[in-house]
């Protein structure tokens, strides 16, 4: 792996933790009230900054940037108190959502801070995302690291790569094994929607496909996505809008009317547009510009640079290339491996291409070799393929099993997205199966908490 953005995080996290001490530097008890947000969907917003070193593997290089982070410590036992840091990830980090952390964090007594992924939102080192850009102590309060998607494989990471540094971490629907060919995403979403459903998301697709060729542009504008001029960019879209629904808690939203256009020989493809027109765009915000070319092939620093840095990611490091499985594919054909390099390709240039057997090398993929990881997955998210579903007693690990359980389902609650005010349980159909995984989380977290003390309380 030869970018900076996936190593040097890791890096960060040390940085800041050297820098981080209740006396001194960025935890200060004069910042303990900052109050919930207005909206109540996040305990703060209030931005706060550190001088980060751009390139920690260069003795030479002494340049630094601004990193973006929040604090809340309403909750914090100032004496001895741990610290939970939330690790953000692969987009802007707007505040410190108030999900079922800020419930541990009152349980614990614990202050929480999050981190915002470099080269992401407001923590970009440079002026432009060129390709050439995007290549490159002593603690007294125990440390314990959380992190959902990509950021809860980041938060397994820094355990592997530095246990002495943190008492645990929680990795939510952890990404950690780096996959080329991701063919299980699409055969889980056939699995999570059911017989009844699956077969009328396959004819969609095949309708969409027959639009495209017989009228283009007027199959495109029923999705306002004529800006899309590749039809594979196109295809992408309407596969991505089937996992929204099912990935994020809310399988009935897709899968209710497109069955029920079916018995009453309604137009399936008008039904499916409809769903991602007042789902997927309005409550969701799916967007089509997000799948544009010429959208990621815009090196400037903006509010949506996220597309193209994580695009950089998966041409680079860890791949996730969500192909049509050979048999019985939901999403089409035209999604394919080919497909993904050339858009690599289209995007950074010749010779990029996904060093996934050396990010599984480096970090171990599923079979990660750490200790105190308590690993989380939902049962009807397609990225648990890609995580480590299998259960020992250094690396716990839990399926969250309902019907509408996806990604992260454990600290957002159901459906995920949108946000559920402390990842509240009330509406997953069996609130029973989150609770009992949200047990076993606490009782690892007290655990490991009073392992790390009694170190930390020998060492004085």
């Amino acid at each position: 792996m030869t970018t900076a953005i996936g190593y040097a995080l890791l890096t960060t996290f040390t940085v800041l933790l050297s820098y981080t001490s209740l006396s001194h530097g960025l935890l200060q008890p004069r910042r303990i009230s900052h109050g919930l947000s207005a909206s109540g969907k996040y305990l703060t917003r209030d931005e706060l900054w550190f001088n980060q070193t751009l390139d920690h593997f260069s003795p030479y290089d002494h340049r630094k940037f601004g990193q973006r982070y929040y604090e809340y410590l309403d909750h914090l036992r100032v004496s001895d108190g741990p610290i939970f840091l939330m690790i953000c990830g692969e987009g802007p980090c707007n505040g410190i959502p108030n999900d079922y952390l800020s419930v541990l964090a009152k349980k614990f007594e614990a202050g929480v801070v999050s981190l915002e992924h470099r080269y992401y939102g407001k923590s970009s080192p440079f002026n432009s995302l060129a390709t050439e850009n995007l290549k490159s102590g002593k603690v007294d309060n125990p440390w314990f690291f959380f992190g959902a998607s990509y950021s809860g494989a980041l938060s397994a990471w820094f355990r592997l790569k530095f246990p002495h540094l943190t008492c645990g971490s929680l990795a939510s629907s952890a990404v950690v094994r780096a996959v080329y060919e991701y063919f299980e995403y699409d055969q889980q979403i056939g699995e999570s929607v059911g017989p009844e459903c699956k077969p009328v998301l396959q004819e969609i697709n095949k309708l969409v496909e027959l639009g495209l060729k017989v009228n283009n542009k007027a199959m495109k504008a029923l999705f306002n996505a004529t800006e899309l001029d590749v039809d594979a960019d196109f295809l992408y879209l309407i596969a991505d809008a089937q996992v929204v629904a099912v990935q994020y808690g809310n399988p009935d939203k897709l899968c209710v009317p497109l069955v029920e256009a079916k018995k009453n020989g309604s137009d399936l493809v008008e039904a499916y547009a409809k769903y991602v027109r007042e789902y997927c765009v309005e409550v969701f915000g799916l967007s089509s510009k997000t799948y544009s070319r010429k959208h990621l092939l815009d090196t400037r620093i903006t509010p949506e640079s996220a597309d193209r840095l994580w695009w950089f990611q998966t041409c680079t490091e860890v791949a996730y290339f969500q192909v049509a499985p050979a048999n019985d594919s939901i999403r089409s054909h035209q999604i394919n491996t080919e497909y993904h390099l050339d858009l690599c390709k289209s995007l950074f240039g010749k010779g990029v291409y996904p060093e996934v057997d050396a990010t599984n090398l480096y970090y171990g993929g599923d079979k990660i070799a750490a200790t105190k990881i308590v690993f989380t997955n939902g049962s009807q998210d397609p990225w648990r393929h890609a995580s480590k579903q299998t259960s020992s007693p250094d690396l716990p690990s839990y399926i969250v099993n309902c019907h509408n359980c996806g990604h992260g389902s454990d600290l957002r609650g159901c459906p995920q997205s949108p946000m559920i005010i402390e990842g509240d349980s009330k509406n997953c159909s069996s609130p029973d199966a989150v609770n009992k995984v949200r047990q076993h989380i606490i009782e690892h977290i007290d655990l490991w908490l009073s392992e790390c003390r009694g170190v930390l309380r020998s060492s004085m």
